[in-house]
């Protein structure tokens, strides 16, 4: 039986992104993304400025999401063919639920804009533990996608950024298992200079 510290260990040993494009439904409802989001903003925020934001992309805007993409495509690649096309497409209506986390930090605050872009990476890691504490599979995609300043000027002010779109639903095949790193090739005990 597992008590209450062996399951979150078992939560953190088990999760695993999943392909957008492979999710199926059921995904999250409403109330559940709220909830995932909530969850979300429980990072570390050195400051309290809470440097980022959340936007969801309903099931019903991925017409326009997909409009946007291919304008921006077109815009940034005229020689891009019709599979890129379709590709950015496939990327606008994968997954079952959407949330575009959006990078917001304070400039010439004594709080280092480096951690503040940490605390938004924080809480996409966040979002992707409590979905998957939920039963759903998540997944962090950038890509063209989140560097297109026609795309960006979308979801985010000047100054800001789009840290990743983070999708979620349920696997549509059994998740894989993707090799780690080697402990003993990352990990070490400090050296302290000599002098």
């Amino acid at each position: 039986m597992l008590n209450d510290r062996s399951s979150a260990l078992s939560l953190l040993k088990t999760r695993r992104s999943g392909r957008p494009r492979e999710m199926v439904a059921p995904g999250p409802s409403d109330d559940e993304l709220r909830q995932i989001l909530e969850i979300a903003m429980r990072v570390p925020d050195h400051g309290k400025l809470a440097p980022w934001r959340f936007v969801i992309v309903g099931k019903d805007q991925r017409e326009q999401f997909a409009l946007l993409l291919r304008r921006a495509l077109q815009e940034e690649d005229p020689c891009a063919g019709p599979a890129h096309h379709e590709k950015a497409d496939q990327f606008a209506r994968q997954g079952e639920a959407l949330v575009v986390l959006v990078s917001t930090p304070v400039p010439e605050h004594k709080i280092p804009v480096w951690e503040q872009e940490l605390s938004a990476g924080a809480a996409a890691m966040n979002l992707l533990h409590a979905g998957h504490a939920m039963g759903y599979v998540g997944g962090w995609i950038t890509g063209w996608e989140a560097y297109s300043p026609k795309v960006n000027a979308a979801f985010a002010k000047p100054g800001e950024r789009i840290a990743g779109f983070i999708y979620f639903g349920s696997p549509g095949r059994e998740l894989e298992e993707r090799p780690r790193p080697d402990p003993s090739e990352i990990v070490r005990k400090w050296d302290p200079p000599s002098d």
